[in-house]
């Protein structure tokens, strides 16, 4: 189930979704003021957070890989998705779906279903459409093109409720940056200054919390050292100050570590990784068998070795073989196996 839970009014987490293109990485360096992605950057195939201010504000900002990025496997699609919740625990208070407004096709305007799909069913009450535009904004004349001029726009904006903004490509224009967080936390504040959450950023709180404990608890014999170093070297108010602001590092640190790595993210990974091992010793298998026993062992290895490596590609390849294999009986791959090299002999 969907939730909205109050939160600190201290500092502000964006998720920024792209469709394609770098509209989603234009808008994280107009957000922040500084230049966090490259102009080349299209696409990135890890989640990353990015700290700084927008007018004042602190703000946590939250980038993943494109909806549509074709250079990336089902799995590392899937274990990216789940680290971009990691990264924004205990959950979003803004979803900004950045676009090109020169450049919005038919793929864009089905961004709302697939966002519901990947975060849950309510998110859209919690997203804004962010437009990039290259050039002088002219506030009037723009909104005039999203509302009025051009079709592809007003369905677009529509499908999230009417609430979008225009920033400028050029990061170093902050002459909209008040206007940008003003409608941030005006929306917020309409779902009663509430973050998004849904079962899977719960479960990613839970699992980014186990694994701060299990490397605090490594750590146990580092930490109390540095305490009893710095016992020898400070006292009274000072020897407060350095152990605060040490065991503030630290927390930091372990935090950062467990958002980026964490059980619930090694077992998306590994789980994605054994199924292509399985698809790939079979597909080897049935190559091989043209070799005869000998060929079906030696292609299985090699199969298995190339599947465990692209678990999510091979998924993908299954389905496709199974379509061209036998559409109308709707054969699985397991039925074909066992056909191939079970099934009794022919008199």
């Amino acid at each position: 189930m969907d939730k909205r839970k109050k939160g600190s009014a201290l500092e502000l987490r964006l998720m920024v979704v792209g469709s394609s293109g770098p509209s989603q990485f234009q808008l994280t360096n107009a957000i922040l003021g500084r230049e966090e992605f490259p102009k080349e950057i299209y696409s990135v195939c890890c989640s990353t957070k990015k700290n700084g201010e927008l007018a004042g504000r602190r703000v946590a900002v939250v980038n993943g890989p494109n909806i549509y990025d074709k250079d990336i496997t089902a799995v590392k699609r899937e274990n990216e998705l789940r680290r971009s919740k990691c990264l924004c625990i205990p959950g979003p208070h803004a979803f900004l779906v950045a676009f090109d407004v020169d450049n919005i096709s038919l793929n864009d305007l089905k961004t709302p279903k697939l966002l519901k799909k990947r975060f849950g069913r309510n998110c859209v009450k919690h997203c804004m459409v962010l437009l990039a535009h290259d050039g002088p904004l002219e506030s009037a004349v723009l909104e005039e093109r999203v509302k009025k001029t051009n079709w592809y726009l007003r369905e677009l904006v529509e499908k999230y409720e009417g609430r979008f903004h225009i920033f400028n490509k050029n990061w170093r224009d902050r002459s909209r940056d008040r206007e940008l967080l003003q409608k941030i936390e005006w929306m917020v504040a309409s779902l009663g200054s509430a973050y998004f959450s849904s079962s899977s950023f719960q479960k990613a709180e839970e699992s980014v919390k186990k694994e701060e404990k299990r490397l605090r608890k490594k750590r146990t014999a580092e930490i109390e050292r540095t305490w009893t170093e710095m016992g020898k070297e400070y006292i009274a108010e000072d020897l407060y100050c350095k152990r605060d602001a040490y065991t503030a590092s630290v927390s930091a640190e372990i935090r950062a570590k467990a958002e980026m790595d964490n059980g619930w993210l090694r077992k998306s990974l590994a789980r994605g990784l054994g199924t292509g091992l399985v698809v790939g010793a079979i597909m080897g298998a049935l190559v091989g068998s043209i070799e005869g026993p000998w060929g079906m062992m030696l292609y299985g290895v090699i199969g298995g070795a190339v599947g465990g490596s692209a678990g999510g590609t091979a998924q993908v390849a299954i389905k496709h073989i199974e379509n061209r294999v036998a559409p109308t009986a709707r054969l699985n791959f397991n039925s074909i196996f066992i056909n191939r090299f079970f099934a009794a002999p022919r008199s």
